[in-house]
């Protein structure tokens, strides 16, 4: 058994890394490891990532994918999680999730009873059925909220476009002041290395 740890933020300005530590905690209590990372950013509402068909092409049966929440695995439409679920399912590979513990059956012991067995498994698909709908609801309510918002600023004469994170930017210079290297500041700061690279470069602009 591999497994295959997938982490996933939406856009550059997120660290992908951050649930790196948790899944080696979480994995290290059935006395596991985790063979590799697949790391990338992108919104979890494409089929269009490049790390998750990389670790679906390099995953053979038996394979787990490991995620932190079912969100950083999807947040498809109906019908493109069902285009994923069957390539997880022709590959042979299992998902675990840290908030699906019925998945978590998978590193420890199923009954040897078929019957039993075949009724936890059912479950578990189930509850992974319901939170990969509840992951595009909530992707979808948070999409129509943040139109609304923009619709109402325009309307009001406020609305200019995403703004940049000031403050995290503020963090940065000083983490680059105190000498720190970009995977520090961005470890400190919580956000990507290609952030800190892009602030250190508009800093260096205004020296």
């Amino acid at each position: 058994m591999f497994i295959r740890a997938y982490l996933r933020a939406s856009t550059s300005e997120q660290d992908a890394n951050r649930a790196k530590s948790s899944l080696k905690k979480f994995v290290s209590g059935f006395s596991k490891r985790i063979a590799s990372f697949y790391i990338e950013n992108k919104s979890g509402n494409s089929l269009d990532r490049p790390e998750l068909i990389r670790l679906l092409d390099e995953s053979e049966s038996g394979d787990v994918l490991l995620v932190e929440s079912i969100d950083r695995l999807t947040r498809l439409s109906p019908d493109d999680w069902k285009t994923l679920v069957a390539s997880i399912n022709e590959k042979g590979i299992s998902v675990v999730s840290l908030d699906l513990p019925t998945s978590h059956l998978t590193f420890g012991s199923f009954p040897s009873d078929d019957f039993m067995r075949s009724i936890l498994s059912a479950i578990n698909n189930m509850l992974l059925e319901i939170l990969a709908a509840s992951a595009y609801k909530e992707y979808r309510e948070r999409e129509r909220k943040q139109k609304e918002g923009i619709v109402k600023a325009q309307q009001k004469g406020l609305y200019h476009g995403r703004q940049p994170d000031l403050d995290a930017h503020d963090r940065i210079a000083s983490f680059t002041e105190a000498g720190f290297s970009i995977n520090k500041t961005a470890e400190a700061v919580g956000v990507s290395r290609s952030t800190v690279i892009r602030v250190r470069k508009k800093l260096k602009n205004l020296d």
